[in-house]
């Protein structure tokens, strides 16, 4: 395959970009482009072992912050690494793009065919989801790219978010639910109420209405929400296992007795911190836009970004747009 991978998109750009693409054309033997500033990125590649390896850059003379606002970007930054990168996969040069940039300016320029990609015949409003790293792994869509929205977007987001789990991790009929503060009809906001009847007559394996609770303990496959609400989940259970994680080590270190317990059980801890780690999913796909796109957070390591690539490669080889193109027509 050839996968794209933005080098200017990190908080700490180029490296975590360049070392994260090294590793993952290693590890999986495709050919990765990077795209950006061609001095910088020669700069890390000279020092690194890329004997053998199918590597190419591709300069662009401009860079997208993340405090670039999108409509900024569309106007201003024509020749950015994001532009380059996504005009690749636009015109069959590559066949899938990864950022860890500006998710906003990312979603702009993707949407529009002749900056970027395009959306795909029918979607509304292209939208970012992402797996929970916890034991059943569910899949969250939307989780924060479109904070308002309306019931008809809802029904997009199940129908986006059913066929990439079924293509992705392989579940037939993957269950469907609708995030709320009750399991009864008349519990949610209005915009809940309304997209109820829409997904319950769309033909997925919708299970209705689903607490916080039963998302994070494996009560459904996929779970669909407005941004606002799914960026408010995912924050607040990353900052709660954060917590738990410093609480346990400050507990385990207050006494000889729980020193010793806590090095004992070191091995399943290390396990659980493997599992609940972000950066073991790498990062996020954008559905709904005509290419393969994840994108990841800006604070990732090379580690993140080896890891997202390998989720741009299984949406191509389990081909996620075009059974989303289909599905939707």
């Amino acid at each position: 395959m050839r996968i794209v991978v933005d080098a200017m998109g990190s908080d700490n750009h180029p490296e975590p970009d360049v070392v994260g693409a090294v590793d993952a054309a290693r590890e999986f033997g495709d050919t990765l482009i990077l795209t950006g500033d061609e001095k910088q990125i020669n700069a890390i590649l000279s020092q690194q072992d890329t004997t053998g390896l199918a590597i190419q850059v591709r300069h662009a003379s401009q860079a997208i912050g993340m405090t670039d606002k999108p409509s900024d970007v569309l106007k201003g930054k024509p020749d950015s690494s994001v532009h380059v990168g996504l005009k690749l996969v636009r015109d069959g040069e590559a066949d899938a793009f990864v950022s860890m940039g500006n998710t906003g300016a990312i979603l702009g320029v993707a949407m529009l065919r002749q900056l970027g990609l395009g959306r795909i015949r029918g979607v509304t409003r292209p939208s970012i989801g992402v797996i929970f790293p916890i034991k059943e792994k569910p899949f969250l869509i939307d989780n924060g790219t479109n904070a308002e929205c309306k019931p008809e977007y809802l029904l997009q987001f199940g129908i986006m978010g059913s066929l990439y789990v079924e293509r992705m991790r392989g579940i037939k009929n993957p269950r469907v639910g609708l995030i709320s503060n009750g399991e009864e009809e008349g519990k949610g906001t209005a915009l809940i109420r309304e997209a109820m009847p829409l997904l319950a007559n769309s033909g997925l394996n919708y299970i209705g209405s689903v607490e916080p609770k039963e998302f994070m303990f494996g009560g459904v496959d996929v779970a669909v929400c407005d941004g606002f609400t799914g960026n408010i989940l995912m924050k607040t259970a990353e900052a709660i296992a954060k917590y738990m994680s410093n609480e346990l080590r400050e507990q385990i270190q207050s006494g000889p007795i729980t020193a010793v317990g806590g090095l004992l059980a070191k091995p399943a801890f290390a396990r659980v911190r493997k599992q609940l780690d972000p950066e073991e999913v790498g990062g996020a796909p954008l559905l709904g836009v005509n290419g393969p796109v994840i994108i990841g957070h800006g604070r990732s390591s090379a580690y993140a970004v080896k890891q997202a690539v390998g989720q741009a490669r299984q949406m191509v080889e389990n081909k996620v747009v075009e059974a989303i193109t289909t599905g939707l027509q």
